[in-house]
């Protein structure tokens, strides 16, 4: 009987929702657009507009027209000011036009004013990058996360212009404070978010019971990570061989995706492609995704990948150690990656630090230049973390000594004269942790 109620609350919570245009929803086509930015303070930040520009695109659009502008503060009711928004009017019907995005994130009654002003539909920064999102999500929990995402930001827009939103229930015997619309609406959507994260909730237990089974017997794990768009997907592509997605665009791939990769002296490693980052990312995002996030907070080494050829590389390395703070990912092991090398004039090449541990490889992994300097930092990243370990294995632990062979590096076998083996291994310590759990042997450290 509850589990029929649920599935009833969800189709009238589905039903209901479709009654008006989704908030973040872009035709596929190229619609036309007019791009709004405006400059607070002193300085003008165009890298902001052309990367807004770009956003834009990514998700199908045409801008037809970029509208700029200088304040000192938001207009309380239009953001823009009533001046700039009788010039977009004019835009809008010159071109035909019939969205306006705006590069900041406004409140849903600026949103709801902007408009009936400008009679088209308004998305601000945060509901062009959901529609991005929504197009870009593949897998079950990606799509998950993406409607918890466009839910919690619709949720706080329920202030359109539909009369239906302010009527009340009523009718002979039924007049009185009865419940609007509005509080309906709200109410129905706030148990589908709930239904949504029990949902997230049991895939984020079924990652987390796939991270312990690694760890039993344990395989590092390297996570690509860095600003959307810095080619993360193409190098993920040039290391392990893999057919990820990748194209010029913002976050052209957004769903994990991980590959075994051999490294020459370290061994086993599991390469994590995710999603990429980028400038005032919405919190909402980053919560939503955090149990696919996970995975680069649990990395043994994240490569930090970056346009070299970007003039904002600088700020963008500083957004991403921003975002890995926030889902407490600050303090794992990180190599950055200058990456697109073959759009400067530089060589490939490892730069170190005063103990000669690598700090930065230059590379492009659209041409391969380079990689094999990659290779070299993990292998060596890895192998200074080995141990070496002199262990007996019973005669009657076969499959022991068979796990063995297929995650370390042996170095030297001989068989005892009762039958055990006496076995010399190489293995870095989670490795090592690993089998000093278990109890069909005896070790002792020889390095």
């Amino acid at each position: 009987m509850a589990m029929a109620m649920a599935r009833k609350v969800t189709e009238i919570a589905d039903k209901t929702l479709s009654q008006y245009p989704p908030v973040t929803e872009i035709e596929q086509s190229a619609e036309k657009a007019v791009l709004v930015h405006l400059h607070f303070g002193r300085v003008r930040d165009e890298e902001s507009l052309s990367e807004f520009d770009l956003l834009a695109r990514s998700a199908g659009v045409q801008p037809v027209a970029i509208v700029t502008g200088s304040r000192r503060a938001p207009d309380p009711g239009l953001f823009i000011g009533k001046g700039k928004a009788d010039e977009i009017r004019r835009i809008l019907e010159e071109t035909h036009s019939s969205l306006v995005l705006v590069n900041h994130a406004i409140s849903p009654v600026q949103e709801r004013n902007l408009e009936r002003a400008l009679k088209c539909r308004v998305l601000d920064r945060t509901g062009l990058i959901l529609d991005i999102f929504a197009q870009r999500a593949q897998s079950h929990e990606g799509k998950l996360q993406v409607e918890l995402a466009q839910l919690r930001h619709l949720s706080t827009r329920l202030v359109r212009g539909w009369t239906h939103l302010e009527r009340q229930k009523g009718g002979i015997g039924l007049r009185g404070p009865g419940e609007t619309q509005l509080e309906t609406d709200r109410r129905l959507i706030g148990v589908r978010i709930k239904a949504l994260r029990s949902r997230l909730e049991k895939v984020r237990k079924r990652r987390f019971e796939r991270r312990k089974s690694r760890h039993k017997v344990p395989v590092e794990t390297v996570s690509l990570v860095g600003y959307t768009n810095a080619g993360k997907s193409t190098l993920f592509n040039r290391l392990t061989g893999a057919d990820v997605y990748q194209a010029d665009k913002l976050f052209a791939t957004l769903d994990p995706t991980m590959r075994r990769l051999e490294l020459p002296n370290a061994g086993r490693v599991i390469l994590a492609d995710t999603v990429g980052f980028i400038s005032h990312l919405p919190h909402s995002l980053v919560e939503a995704f955090q149990s696919t996030l996970e995975e680069v907070s649990d990395a043994s080494l994240l490569l930090h990948v970056v346009d070299i050829a970007s003039e904002r590389r600088d700020e963008n390395i500083e957004q991403v150690n921003a975002v890995l703070e926030e889902i407490e990912a600050s303090d794992v092991p990180q190599i950055l990656i200058y990456n697109k090398l073959d759009l400067t004039e530089r060589g490939p090449g490892i730069e170190r630090d005063e103990r000669g541990v690598v700090t930065k490889v230059r590379l492009s992994a659209q041409t391969g230049a380079g990689i094999d300097l990659l290779v070299q930092a993990m292998d060596e990243h890895f192998s200074r973390l080995r141990v070496r370990q002199l262990i007996r294995i019973p005669v009657s632990q076969g499959g022991l000594r068979a796990r063995i062979f297929q995650h370390f590096n042996v170095l030297h076998e001989t068989m005892q004269e009762n039958g055990d083996w006496l076995m010399e291994l190489e293995g870095n310590h989670a490795d090592v942790a690993w089998l000093n759990r278990q109890s069909e042997y005896s070790a002792s450290m020889t390095a």
